[in-house]
């Protein structure tokens, strides 16, 4: 395990009883560097969207446990925040939560010569996620296969 996984790992752990005696769920921890900088980041949610105030309570509530623990060794910015629109689906529940919901899936290479693809989310398991699309053929795509799976965004 990478040490960006573990500490990813060590926040959920902390992190999750505090969102969830808050009434919330936490979507998913990124630890990531981005413009030289370090930045540990809690994607949280709730039915009806998270609020500025709700992340700000989390923030507020983790931020002595990460002084305490002491975990990272790098300097770090943390940051937390509502998953937005295009949340990514990561997790068995995320998955189960979408079932019957459109999709918006992103290969890393072309399978029949394109990369993006937008069905309904028919069926998943542990390798494989399965779309139906608007004529009503399906398709399965292996999971090492998917760059990335979130909700469809329509406007």
């Amino acid at each position: 395990m990478s040490r960006r996984e573990e500490y990813e790992k060590q926040t959920e752990m902390l992190l999750e009883p505090i969102v969830l005696e808050l009434g919330f769920e936490l979507v998913d921890v990124e630890y990531v560097k981005e413009a030289g900088n370090w930045y540990l980041r809690a994607y949280i949610d709730k039915p009806g969207g998270i609020t500025v105030d709700d992340c700000e309570i989390v923030s507020r509530k983790f931020s002595d446990i990460l002084d305490e623990k002491d975990y990272i060794e790098d300097s770090y910015i943390f940051e937390v925040s509502s998953p937005g629109l295009g949340r990514p689906l990561k997790k068995e529940k995320d998955f189960k939560r979408s079932l019957g919901e459109e999709v918006e899936v992103r290969t890393y290479r072309a399978i029949d010569r394109q990369k993006e693809f937008t069905g309904i989310l028919k069926d998943f398991d542990k390798e494989t996620v399965t779309l139906e699309y608007e004529d009503e053929s399906v398709q399965v795509f292996e999971k090492s296969d998917i760059a990335l799976i979130r909700l469809a965004l329509d406007f």
